[in-house]
C-alpha cells in the first residue's frame, strides 16, 4: 500500500464520517416532520460514489506519483465542502430531506452559488483521479455523475418549490429545511 491508498482510506473515512452526520441529521428532521423526495434516486449516489473510490483504490498503482498540486485543489474542495455542511448545520443531509416551514439557509456559499455542494461533488470527481494520473477515471464517473445531479437539483426544486423564497434563492446541496 503506498500514498495513493492511504489518501483514498482517509477520504473513505471522511466520507463514511459525513454518512454517520447525515443518518443523524435525517433522523432528527424526519422526527420533527421532515420529508423525504426522491428517495429511488439515492442508492445511485452511494453507488457511484463508493465505486469511484473502489476503482480508484484498486487501479491507482501503490507506487503512482502523487500531483501536489492537485492534491492541494482536492484539500481546497475539502474546505469547500466543509463550508456548505458547517453552513446548513443540523439541515445537512445526503438525501433531498425538507422540513415544511423552516427557512432556507442562505448564507455561506449560498450566497453566491445555487448548488455549491454539487460543484465541489462534481470537482472532486474529476480532481482526486487526476492527482494519481487515472484521467480515464476522472472521465469516466464525471460522465456518470451528470446525469444524477441534473436529476437531484430538479428533486430538490420541486421540493421546494413554493417556498418562501425559491423564487430569489433556489436549494442547493440539501441546503433548504
Amino acid at each position: 500500500m503506498g500514498w495513493p491508498q492511504i489518501i483514498l482510506l482517509l477520504v473513505a473515512a471522511q466520507r463514511l464520517g459525513e454518512l454517520v452526520l447525515a443518518r443523524r441529521n435525517t433522523a432528527r428532521l424526519m422526527a420533527e416532520g421532515a420529508r423525504e423526495a426522491g428517495a429511488a434516486h439515492y442508492p445511485f449516489f452511494v453507488l457511484l460514489h463508493a465505486a469511484w473510490l473502489a476503482t480508484l483504490f484498486v487501479a491507482t498503482p501503490a507506487d503512482a506519483a502523487v500531483n501536489g498540486w492537485l492534491l492541494g485543489l482536492f484539500v481546497m474542495l475539502q474546505a469547500g465542502r466543509l463550508w456548505v455542511i458547517a453552513t446548513l448545520g443540523r439541515f445537512w443531509t445526503t438525501r433531498v430531506i425538507t422540513l415544511p416551514g423552516a427557512p432556507l439557509v442562505r448564507g455561506g456559499p449560498f450566497r453566491w452559488v445555487r448548488h455549491p455542494n454539487y460543484l465541489v461533488v462534481a470537482g472532486e470527481l474529476a480532481v482526486l483521479p487526476l492527482v494519481f494520473g487515472e484521467v480515464w477515471v476522472a472521465l469516466a464517473f464525471s460522465i456518470l455523475n451528470i446525469p444524477l445531479t441534473l436529476h437531484r437539483i430538479r428533486v430538490e426544486e420541486a421540493a421546494l418549490s413554493g417556498r418562501p423564497g425559491t423564487d430569489r434563492v433556489s436549494p442547493a446541496g440539501n441546503r433548504a429545511a
